[in-house]
């Protein structure tokens, strides 16, 4: 982890603004745009909580590189039968941990709710996004998102990205 330091406001409200604009993409945006949040060399994972703390790399959705992510999308555009359904993401208690070399880490807490038609809205997953972050000039990019979830069990309706 990086030296905590001081971080000033902007880039707090970046880094919030990155977060709500990357769950915007989700929610009611095109998911082909997903990737862009993106450095080219990411990593993208959502693990349990079990695995994570066991330091065991197995998770449920991994996704390595701009291919990883690329391969994500078609996975949920064009090879994966599924319900329609909507999703709203609730994101919180954004937190920065430190910066150092150009990274910036930060977590905040997530819950994603899912909304099929003639069914009530349920809890699809929910836990803690730990992120590190990196300016591409005036843009913040994502670098690393670990999405730690917090129950063991995953629903098999978990295609998108959280």
């Amino acid at each position: 982890m990086a030296t905590q330091t001081q971080v000033s406001t902007e880039t707090r409200l970046a880094i919030e603004d990155l977060l709500y604009a990357y769950a915007d993409c989700l929610d009611h945006g095109n998911i082909t745009e997903w990737a862009n949040f993106f450095t080219d060399d990411c990593l993208y994972k959502l693990i349990s909580k079990e695995n994570y703390d066991l330091g065991l790399p197995l998770g449920t959705i991994f996704a390595e590189g701009r291919g990883g992510l690329l391969d994500r999308i078609v996975s949920v555009t064009q090879t994966t039968v599924y319900h329609e359904r909507a999703y709203t993401h609730l994101i919180t208690n954004t937190r920065v941990l430190g910066e150092a070399d150009g990274v910036i880490e930060m977590t905040a807490n997530y819950a994603v709710l899912e909304s099929l038609a003639n069914q009530y809205t349920n809890i699809l997953n929910s836990g803690r996004y730990l992120g590190k972050l990196i300016r591409e000039g005036e843009t913040l990019k994502i670098k690393e998102l670990i999405c730690i979830f917090d129950s063991a069990l995953v629903p098999a309706s978990i295609i998108y990205p959280v």
